[in-house]
This record gives C-alpha cells, sequence and structure tokens, in this order.
C-alpha cells in the first residue's frame, strides 16, 4: 500500500501537467519539474535517510517516513508559489526514499533468499498498481473537480496507511543494533553492484523519459482525446504490474535472462513509438507493452543489488532506488528539454530510446561476468576435519577432488557467487 501511494504521487503529475501549469501560471516543461525535483529527492534520500535509521526499528522508520509523505502532502494540497511546491516535493521525496529502501529490505528478509526477487516483485507491484489505479484516477479526478484534490487524498491515505503498517509489520529491531554503517558502505566496492545500478538507471530514465511526457504525444500526435488519456495511462500501469510480478517470479530462477530480455524489448518499444505514434490505436499498444518490459525487470534488478552488496542489504537496496531515480531525473530533465526543441511531443520518446538502448552494456557484462565465475572456482576455503599426511603429499590428488592441502591444511574450492556474505545476507 505504502508504495502504491508513493509512485502514484511520483507519475500522477505526468497526467495533470497542463492544469497544473495552467493554475501556477508555468509552462508545461517547467511544471514538469515536479516529476524531476522528486526524483532527485529520492536519489539523496534513499541512501541519506537509510543510513540515517540505520539502527532504528524498520517498522519505526516506515511510520515516520509516511507522516512526512501526509504532511508534504498537504503542504503541495494548499500551497500557491511554485517554489514551495517544488519544496514540498522534495521533502516528500526524501521520505519515499527511505520508505521503498526499507520496505525492499524487510520484504527481502522475509521471503529469504530463494524467493527474493517474487518478494520484491509483490512490493514493486504496489508501486505498479498505482499506474493503473492511482494515477489514471488521479489525473481524472485532478481534471474533474482541481488538481490538488489528489493530493489531499494521498495525504489521508498515507495516515491510513502508517497504521497498518503499526499493526502488521513486525517490530524487526533485534538484528539492527549488529549492523554499523562502516559495514554497510563497504558494499560500494563492489563492481558487479555498479553495473547493477548503471542498468537501473538506464532502464527507468529511458522509459520514464518517455512516459512523463506522454500526454502532449497522445493528444497532440497520435489524436487521442484528452479524456482519453487517463485510459492509456491504465495501459501503461497494466502492463507494468504484470511484468513486475512477472519478471519477480522468473527472475528467481533466470534473473540475468530477464534483464536483457526487458532491456532489449524496451530498446525496440520506444523507437517503435516514435516511428508509430501517428496511429492511435498502435501507440495505446506500444505504450502498455512498454510498461511490460520497461519495469519488469526492476525486482530483479534490487535483488541482484542486493545480493553483490554482500552483507550491506539496506544500502543497496537504497542505492538500487537512488540509480531509479537517477535516471528518472535526468531522463525527464533531457525529456523536458526536448519537448521544446524543434523534435517537438517526439522528442522525449527519442530522448528515452537513446537512454534505454544503453541498458543492455551493463546487462549483457553482468550475465557474463556471473557465466565466467560460474565456469571455475576462484577461492579456497578452510576444510574441517581434513588432516593431510605430510606437508606436501596428497596435493595432486587432492586437486582433483577440489581439495587443497598445503602445508598440512586443508581446503575446499568455491565460488564466490557462494559466499554466506552473499547469499545469507537476508
Amino acid at each position: 500500500m505504502g508504495t502504491f501511494l508513493m509512485l502514484t504521487t511520483e507519475f500522477v503529475v505526468a497526467g495533470l501537467l497542463p492544469e497544473i501549469a495552467g493554475d501556477l501560471r508555468v509552462s508545461v516543461p517547467r511544471a514538469g519539474l515536479l516529476i524531476t525535483v522528486f526524483a532527485a529527492g529520492m536519489i539523496i534520500g534513499a541512501p541519506l535517510m537509510a543510513m540515517l535509521t540505520l539502527r532504528l526499528p524498520r517498522r519505526l522508520t516506515l511510520m515516520l517516513a509516511l507522516g512526512v509523505f501526509a504532511a508534504g502532502h498537504l503542504v503541495v494540497a494548499v500551497g500557491s508559489g511554485f517554489a514551495l511546491l517544488l519544496g514540498a516535493r522534495f521533502v516528500t521525496a526524501l521520505a519515499t526514499g527511505a520508505f521503498w529502501a526499507v520496505a525492499n529490505v524487510a520484504a527481502g528478509r522475509a521471503a529469504g533468499p530463494a524467493a527474493r526477487s517474487r518478494a520484491l516483485g509483490l512490493v514493486g507491484a504496489g508501486g505498479m498498481l498505482a499506474n493503473v489505479v492511482g494515477v489514471p484516477l488521479g489525473a481524472f479526478a485532478g481534471q474533474l473537480v482541481s488538481w490538488r484534490g489528489p493530493f489531499w487524498v494521498l495525504a489521508v491515505l498515507a495516515v491510513a496507511a502508517a497504521g497498518l503498517i503499526a499493526r502488521t509489520v513486525p517490530h524487526g529491531g533485534g538484528d539492527r543494533q549488529a549492523v554499523s554503517v562502516r559495514s554497510e558502505v563497504t558494499a560500494l566496492r563492489s563492481g558487479r553492484l555498479w553495473l547493477v545500478l548503471a542498468a537501473c538507471a538506464t532502464t527507468t530514465g529511458g522509459v520514464l523519459a518517455a512516459y512523463s511526457y506522454i500526454a502532449p504525444l497522445l493528444t497532440g500526435r497520435a489524436g487521442v482525446a484528452a479524456g482519453l488519456v487517463p485510459l492509456v495511462l491504465v495501459g501503461f500501469g497494466a502492463g507494468a504490474l504484470a511484468g513486475s510480478l512477472v519478471g519477480g517470479r522468473l527472475g528467481d530462477v533466470r534473473p540475468h535472462a530477464v534483464t536483457i530480455a526487458a532491456a532489449a524489448g524496451a530498446a525496440v518499444l520506444l523507437p517503435a513509438l516514435c516511428l508509430l505514434s501517428g496511429h492511435a490505436w498502435v501507440t495505446v499498444v506500444l505504450v502498455a507493452l512498454l510498461g511490460f518490459f520497461g519495469l519488469g525487470a526492476n525486482p530483479v534488478l534490487i535483488s541482484l543489488s542486493v545480493r553483490f552488496a554482500g552483507r550491506a542489504p539496506t544500502l543497496a537496496s537504497a542505492l538500487s532506488v537512488s540509480a531509479f531515480n537517477v535516471g528518472t531525473a535526468v531522463g525527464t530533465w533531457v525529456a523536458g528539454r526536448a519537448l521544446g526543441s524543434s523534435l517537438g511531443v517526439v522528442g522525449p520518446v527519442v530522448v528515452g530510446a537513446a537512454i534505454a538502448a544503453l541498458t543492455l552494456i551493463p546487462a549483457i557484462t553482468i550475465a557474463l561476468v556471473q557465466r565466467r565465475r560460474a565456469a571455475a572456482p576462484v577461492g579456497w576455503v578452510p576444510a574441517a576435519g581434513c588432516m593431510a599426511r605430510s606437508a606436501g603429499e596428497g596435493r595432486k590428488e587432492s586437486r582433483r577432488a577440489n581439495r587443497l592441502t598445503v602445508r598440512g591444511r586443508c581446503f575446499v574450492a568455491t565460488s564466490w557467487d557462494t559466499r554466506p556474505s552473499e547469499t545469507e545476507n537476508f
């Protein structure tokens, strides 16, 4: 429920840009900064708030985040200055980043390593459901009554969600005391983690660069009536919800195949949207497919980031949230400039296609690295109960059996991918 509210607020602005711009007397690209600044707040808020609340019980952290979220929406609902609204959106995003990072860790710990991607897919499904229900309903209500109405509703629902968190989420404070900021920061030394974060940024940045400005494309080029735009957003959200659930389920078995397939699908769909956006029904179908492929790998990427971070799951989850929003912030900013260029309403889709295609680079690289690591052991660990007859005796035979004896001590071969710090970090 929490992720449903938080993705609703991030993207409901996309369906209300004309109304917001008209009321605040700013241009549509400038009103789009309300999306960009929210993404920027999540970039900073996810790792910063995750570290600041590291020793707090997860349930308390989630409730505090929802409280700040509700307060920020009240400011947006009653505020009149554009600068004030930008500030409120930024503070709200700080809380959102903290909530999402901690929610991922809590769900992953509850599910265990074998079902981690599926659990994160369910957490993410709340956000994807926002695109099916929350964003379209918010856009419809905003057009029908006032664009401020959805922000009042989100504030009230955030308070209700905090009550549900208090009743249903375990206290979970016992294992937090052993965690230190220093041990979490050591996760930054993983090269594979940075590859996953790069994929998080490019896949989301490419898709949302196009999606954030989809309304002008639908009405100005595809010929879709303004009143039907929320229905198209429903199609995108339904595709994203299905992609999150399917990707999460498949990701526990074939994570690298899922990430590559999703990246390739987005890289094909966005250019197709550029070329075929003059046909209304084709555009609607392509937008729905873009939701499925473009956001379907997100739970798998979060799971991989946590895996590669070893004993720092909280920071890894926070960094993945930040990476998604780095892509969103950069993508929407560049897309907004492209919208005002000679490319017109197709500009954001062109930008999105270029960014999304970059996802194939880290996705394929990670798969190749993991295949190479799986092909041969890269480490030796002490073997319990193994005694050598002499310092050098049995060395050749032990190597053939994945055993090595050195100076009377026996070791067994192991891959770094099977270390407890990576497979049992939950």
